[in-house]
């Protein structure tokens, strides 16, 4: 039996879990709390498993009527992404998916061209540093501990899958640790983006130690308060990240 962990029970990063809750834009709103969530789910931000808050609790977190909330949640369980369950102790519950497997991966991967990849790369080392250099003005030692614990599970994660997910969730962890709802945001959309396709370079052991021992080094700068340091580390990671994709893309 899957065990039900509830909003309140899981510890992955506040202020990223904040931004997955907080009201969406006022335009499309059904659409918007399906990406918002979506997302949330596909990253790792919730739990396989966690039970969501309950609709009208739900409703006025995201800022949506319930009637709204409920076509939202219709359309995430016919993705796959949400099962409901009815009686005592129901609820919605997050239905982590599978990643596509690594032909498919491929296939999407042959979808971008070089150009593209280097451009979303370069958008993406654009937001991971200016999240590292603004959390290491702003940021307590204390509001590190999400981004300590999930380097530590990418140090762990055994398969291409799990580290993908840890990874991204690293990002999105540092622009929440930023203090920045909008860098979160766009963090959020952009490892749903770009995560999955991450299976295909993070399958090797020794560069998962690479980015682990570099997301240590970006904590560590951080907690310094060395934002200049910090920021250029967070860039770097992220660069090398898409060389790597680069790199596979030039062999399909």
């Amino acid at each position: 039996m899957r065990r039900v962990v509830t909003v309140k029970q899981q510890g992955y990063g506040g202020g990223a879990r904040r931004a997955v809750f907080a009201p969406v834009d006022s335009r499309a709103r059904v659409d918007a709390v399906v990406h918002r969530l979506g997302d949330a789910i596909e990253l790792g931000l919730l739990a396989d498993g966690e039970q969501l808050p309950g609709e009208s609790e739900l409703a006025g977190r995201l800022g949506v009527s319930t009637v709204t909330l409920r076509e939202a949640l219709m359309a995430l369980r016919q993705q796959g992404l949400v099962t409901t369950r009815r009686g005592r102790g129901g609820g919605s519950f997050v239905s982590l998916p599978e990643l596509p497997g690594a032909d498919r991966l491929r296939a999407r991967l042959r979808g971008w061209s070089t150009e593209e990849l280097r451009d979303l790369g370069d958008h993406w080392a654009a937001l991971s540093g200016a999240a590292a250099r603004l959390a290491a003005r702003r940021t307590e030692p204390d509001d590190l501990a999400p981004l300590r614990r999930t380097a530590g599970e990418l140090a762990g994660a055994a398969g291409p899958a799990a580290r993908s997910r840890v990874y991204g969730r690293f990002h999105v962890e540092l622009a929440a640790a930023a203090q920045s709802a909008r860098l979160t945001r766009e963090q959020v959309a952009l490892q749903t983006e770009v995560g999955a396709l991450l299976c295909l370079v993070l399958g090797d052991d020794e560069y998962r130690e690479e980015v682990a021992d570099r997301q240590l080094r970006v904590i560590a700068a951080v907690q310094d308060g060395a934002h200049a340091s910090a920021g250029s580390l967070a860039e770097r990671c992220v660069q090398e990240s898409t060389a790597r994709l680069v790199a596979v893309r030039l062999t399909l």
